[in-house]
């Protein structure tokens, strides 16, 4: 418990700025929408010029793109992204500050085994990404009331749920690379290589229609329009998503309890 409540207390900083800063983006997106709105055929035929494949990248559907939950989608993709990153640093960095801020001696001659070293410091990074989502979506919750638009709050509260989902992703992701580096100096390179690889190789995937394809990015495990038309996940992308989960949670706890550590040099 008290390791637990000691990685809360180094984590909240870093939480509270990545809060901050989605909350903030949204806003800024929310601010204009009702401009969009007013001018909603114009805007469509905007964006009606656009290539299709850039739509796809973009995650433009002409069909809601004026609609509240449609303009939301497209915006959302850029929230996962910052949401994506901000538990990749987790995952990364949560088994591997010990061994860069070369305190790894003292953590591990306490009376305390490693699986429980990793238990306590898994569930603080979720705790930190659950109280991300709680704070986010109650400030979105807010901006799209103030727009004063007709919108589904079951649609709204599923498309917002995708960021945790997500985020669970490549928390797992961080964590089960990092176990893997006996000396890793710094973790931002790692988190924004992996991240902007995924995001990149969604993009691109988006432009065709293979179903296959999407498995290879979890940034498209979840279509925000096809939630919007059927208020449902699809469930092999959800369930692929749990297994990626399961198996990089599970595969650091085996390889933190047998790697060597030490103090970086």
């Amino acid at each position: 418990m008290n390791m637990y409540l000691h990685e809360l207390k180094s984590l909240r900083k870093s939480t509270l700025i990545w809060t901050c800063a989605m909350i903030a983006l949204a806003a800024l997106y929310f601010s204009i929408y009702p401009s969009i709105a007013a001018d909603a055929v114009d805007f469509q035929q905007l964006l009606s010029g656009y290539p299709a494949s850039v739509r796809a990248a973009l995650g433009i559907s002409i069909d809601t793109i004026t609609t509240l939950l449609g303009f939301y989608s497209m915006v959302f993709s850029l929230i996962t992204l910052f949401g994506a990153i901000q538990a990749m640093n987790l995952g990364v960095s949560i088994l591997s500050k010990e061994a860069r801020e070369r305190t790894a001696d003292f953590l591990l001659v306490k009376p305390v085994s490693r699986s429980a070293i990793v238990s306590a410091k898994l569930l603080a990074a979720i705790t930190m990404l659950f109280v991300t989502n709680i704070f986010y979506y109650f400030a979105v919750s807010v901006f799209a009331s103030l727009v004063k638009t007709s919108y589904s709050g079951k649609l709204f509260f599923m498309i917002n749920l995708t960021l945790f989902f997500i985020q669970l992703i490549f928390l797992a992701i961080g964590m089960v690379i990092s176990v893997f580096f006996a000396h890793l100096k710094s973790v931002l390179p790692i988190s924004l290589g992996v991240v902007f690889g995924f995001y990149i190789i969604g993009a691109l995937i988006a432009t065709g229609q293979n179903y296959s394809e999407r498995f290879i990015s979890p940034f498209k495990y979840f279509d925000f329009a096809y939630i919007i038309k059927n208020a449902s996940f699809e469930a092999p992308y959800l369930i692929t998503g749990a297994a990626i989960v399961i198996i990089a949670i599970a595969a650091s706890y085996v390889i933190y309890a047998k790697k060597d550590i030490h103090a970086v040099s």
